[in-house]
């Protein structure tokens, strides 16, 4: 009898998800126009503004001038990671029983530009070791803000455009915000830092990058309509959920490997910051004209090869699942490394900012699309913020090594070491990583 009542009471139960999720779905669909037109110019116009600053030529040379150390780069780069350790964790807490997130993306992504503006004003305002400080502070708030923006708007996306859409989203918004991002860093070398507009070049491209990431918080606020899931987690602390990190990794192997494939190729980034100032110093640029030119070039090199790149990345993520893109996006990371340390041609240096702007769209790409495909739905924000921690902990720990090292023995050594994660986070992705689409639809 009791076992009659059982079924009796979760026949209802069932039939009652299974329309609420049908209803969900049916939403997504519906909106699917504005959610797209929205996310497409948020990214669009936040790419465009955040390459400004996380572009591997302005803020570096400009730690660098104000400073004259390698290590101060190191460690501006090291604490703007530092930031995005624990917030990820912190912000999904925030809002994983929450059935609305876009509150929660709208204060994150305000703060995080905040910074920005923050590095910017510095720059007009302050001098000296002044400046250093402030550029370290602010830094290490773009980074605290972007690691918990993050989570949040990786899982808006999740929610609103369907599996099969996300890659070609990505590639369009991608592609025409690094298409404007690349005149704009171009003007922003030649002009605005060469000419050093307004008193303080930096400053200027800074407040630019401002202005055009708040419009596209703008649009997404105003063009997104968010479905409410048909379930959410249960709301609990922050202590309960750090303590529950290990069964969340250690339930699905191919995720685990996933994230040391993170954690090795992030860790890669220990030359990232020391690419411009190497080319710097093989060209013997001097002066602010020059850098300046040098600059924009190499900037626009770094985002066509992004933008080129996004199409192809898109369309065979969404057509092969993002392993593939993953995989392609590491093998060229590596070639434009070995690139960069072989030529002293102009062309061919371009070349290779190229290749690593391509690279690096694809591993951007694959590495955030793919963490959407594991495990299950409830479990998404809290897998979101465990890769984006584990990045920024290896993110944190390279540029302070590298700054060390490219003081003791030179930028050269550097990037070998780079080279040498990229080859392990190659072999764990080959021998280990499947593909979590594939392994879904077998389910």
């Amino acid at each position: 009898m009791d076992a009659k009542l059982d079924t009796a009471d979760v026949a209802p139960e069932a039939d009652d998800l299974a329309e609420r999720e049908a209803a969900y779905e049916k939403f997504v669909w519906d909106n699917l126009k504005r959610n797209y037109l929205g996310n497409y110019l948020h990214g669009m116009l936040g790419m465009t503004g955040f390459r400004l600053v996380n572009t591997p030529t302005f803020l570096p040379t400009y730690l660098h001038q104000v400073s004259g150390s390698n290590a101060i780069v190191g460690l501006g780069l090291a604490l703007q990671q530092v930031g995005g350790i624990i917030s990820p964790i912190f912000g999904a807490t925030k809002v994983e029983h929450r059935t609305r997130v876009m509150p929660a993306a709208i204060w994150m992504g305000s703060l995080a530009r905040l910074a920005v503006l923050g590095m910017a004003i510095a720059g007009w305002m302050l001098k000296g070791s002044a400046l250093v400080g402030a550029l370290l502070l602010m830094m290490l708030l773009f980074g605290l803000f972007m690691g918990a923006q993050r989570v949040v708007f990786s899982l808006l996306i999740a929610k609103v455009i369907p599996i099969s859409r996300r890659g070609r989203l990505q590639a369009w918004r991608n592609t025409t915000g690094s298409a404007i991002a690349a005149v704009l860093a171009y003007f922003a070398g030649k002009y605005f830092i060469g000419h050093n507009l307004f008193g303080n070049g930096y400053s200027t491209s800074f407040t630019v990058a401002f202005v055009l990431t708040s419009m596209g918080l703008w649009c997404i606020q105003f063009l997104v309509k968010e479905p409410q899931p048909p379930t959410t987690r249960a709301r609990s602390g922050f202590r309960e959920r750090f303590r529950d990190l290990p069964r969340l990794i250690g339930q699905d192997r191919s995720y685990a490997f996933f994230l040391l494939v993170q954690m090795t190729a992030v860790s890669a980034r220990i030359a990232t910051p020391f690419y411009i100032l190497y080319v710097g110093q093989k060209l013997h640029l001097h002066g602010a004209v020059q850098m300046g030119a040098t600059l924009g070039l190499l900037s626009t090199a770094f985002m066509l090869g992004d933008m080129l790149s996004n199409l192809v990345w898109g369309h065979v993520g969404d057509r092969t699942g993002f392993r593939l893109v993953l995989l392609l996006s590491l093998i060229a990371w590596v070639v434009a490394t070995v690139l960069l340390m072989n030529v002293q041609v102009s062309w061919l240096i371009a070349a290779a900012f190229f290749g690593l702007g391509a690279a690096q769209a694809g591993y951007n790409m694959s590495a955030q699309t793919m963490i959407l495909e594991f495990g299950s739905r409830d479990d998404l924000p809290m897998r979101i913020a465990v890769s984006a921690t584990a990045e920024s902990i290896t993110a944190t720990i390279g540029p302070l090594v590298g700054g060390g090292l490219a003081d003791l023995v030179g930028y050269d050594a550097v990037f070998g070491i780079s080279l040498g994660f990229l080859a392990v986070a190659l072999m764990i992705l080959i021998a280990i990583v499947k593909e979590p689409r594939t392994a879904r639809l077998a389910v």
